[in-house]
């Protein structure tokens, strides 16, 4: 986990929303071996509610994939136009826990694994990578295709996301070069 912010959306002043980058500094070119959460990790989101650093809730996400063709190594194998596309080689689908902490494991026995997590959803959908215009031409509306609801008014998405902060650190570390106003200097 390489980041996690916490606020209080404008469109929904009454709740909190949650975000955590797990795989930092993706770019969407990346294949033939696209950036795809890991099946064997547990993922977790830790939320302390009495300042005093012991998680009090914490939401947990395990991956699920498919390969649909064994016979090619591609990402997808035409245009991606629906996340449920059979195009779509690599499809993942997630569980999603939710895991309340009581004064009983904050004696530091709790190791963190998903005893006494209860299971809010299951099955949920992972958009594709954006590949590209070819594979998958109209990509935006992947995000309310794996836009889930779940109990207690709560929504959940995971998938590949432009980080609001990024910074173009092959080009700062090219002595300290710019993009694009390296050619000014």
């Amino acid at each position: 986990n390489s980041d996690v912010y916490a606020f209080v959306s404008p469109d929904a002043p009454n709740m909190v929303t949650l975000i955590a980058n797990f795989i930092p500094m993706q770019n969407p070119m990346g294949g033939p071996n696209f950036f795809e959460f890991g099946d064997d990790v547990l993922y977790q989101i830790h939320i302390c509610n009495r300042g005093d650093a012991v998680p009090d809730v914490s939401y947990q996400f395990r991956f699920t994939t498919t390969i649909r063709n064994r016979s090619t190594f591609l990402y997808n194998t035409g245009p991606i136009k629906n996340i449920t596309d059979t195009t779509f080689n690599r499809p993942q689908t997630y569980t999603v826990s939710r895991k309340v902490r009581g004064d009983h494991v904050r004696d530091g026995e709790d190791d963190g694994d998903t005893v006494g997590a209860v299971v809010l959803a299951s099955g949920l959908t992972v958009p594709p990578v954006n590949v590209g215009i070819r594979s998958t031409p109209n990509y935006a509306h992947f995000t309310a295709q794996a836009t889930h609801s779940l109990p207690g008014g709560r929504k959940v998405f995971a998938g590949q996301r432009s980080d609001a902060f990024f910074a173009d650190l092959g080009s700062i570390f090219d002595l300290g070069a710019l993009r694009p106003f390296q050619n000014l200097h």
